[in-house]
């Protein structure tokens, strides 16, 4: 009775962790899982594909990459293909990325060879950290060039803010009460590329998304956009303000002419001078 009573649990737990299996390698399974994982559990790394990626299993992006098998990928899809079309792309190209966070863009883009060479720059310790791990263990060291810091006018050190919930929104702005207060270095953007051992006049693509630090951080690069540099970015009235959005686009008007608006699935190419200043957030490129 005993041998037939645990020959029926076996079966039973194969069952069950067949089905289970099942279950939770569907985006719906995933989802739950990844919701549930223990506070103990700091990361995970998931096989997706063409590469893999070590993320935080309590972080938004993390989520993101768990349940989908990558983060927004499809936005550097998109551009690469108007790179293409517009026949801007070609050797010995720098991408600038501001912003790298855990090093999902920094992955995509390496993995497309659109770019010779990539200098990544994330200020957020914990996201560096993640950075560099998914950099090693794709084998990307020799072309991307990760560096500590966040890009501004001056060197020295700034406040920034580690939001808890989504790393991703990690900025020197503060977004919620939780936010925890550090200091993180600053430097110009000509000082980062030098640290990298990056000629400025390779630059072939500026990617930024800093959480509202756009203002900023341009303010440090006008050499590259007075080549006009094309230069793809989150644009966030919302944290710039009335007056600080009207005046960020007149920088940006200075240097740039034309430019494509991004909402979701659709793109408006339109001039520079005409971006619709009253929105709270939409994807900006603006082309050479």
């Amino acid at each position: 009775m005993t041998k037939t009573t645990d020959l029926l649990r076996k079966r039973f737990r194969k069952w069950r962790n067949r089905l289970a299996r099942r279950f939770l390698n569907t985006r719906t399974g995933r989802d739950m899982l990844i919701a549930s994982v223990s506070p103990r559990v700091i990361t995970m790394t998931a096989d997706c594909g063409d590469h893999v990626m070590t993320f935080s299993p309590h972080d938004y992006v993390g989520h993101k990459i768990y349940r989908k098998g990558h983060f927004e990928r499809d936005h550097v899809d998109r551009l690469l293909a108007i790179l293409k079309e517009k026949s801007v792309l070609g050797e010995g190209r720098t991408l600038l990325e501001l912003g790298g966070n855990i090093g999902t863009q920094t992955i995509y883009f390496a993995l497309s060879k659109a770019f010779d060479h990539i200098v990544s720059v994330e200020p957020d310790p914990r996201n560096f950290a993640l950075l560099e791990t998914n950099i090693a263990q794709n084998n990307l060291s020799s072309r991307i060039t990760a560096v500590n810091c966040a890009a501004g006018e001056t060197e020295g050190e700034i406040a920034f803010f580690q939001h808890q919930a989504n790393h991703g929104k990690s900025s020197a702005i503060r977004q919620s009460a939780g936010d925890i207060e550090m200091n993180v270095p600053v430097r110009p953007i000509g000082a980062i590329l030098a640290q990298a051992g990056v000629d400025a006049s390779t630059v072939g693509l500026i990617w930024m998304d800093i959480e509202g630090y756009e203002p900023i951080a341009c303010r440090s690069m006008e050499a590259l956009m007075a080549r006009r540099v094309p230069l793809y970015m989150e644009f966030s009235p919302t944290f710039y303000g009335r007056e600080g959005t009207r005046a960020f686009a007149a920088q940006l008007a200075r240097f740039y002419e034309d430019c494509i608006v991004f909402h979701e699935d659709e793109r408006t190419v339109m001039k520079v001078k005409n971006i619709p200043l009253g929105e709270e957030q939409f994807d900006l490129f603006l082309m050479p």
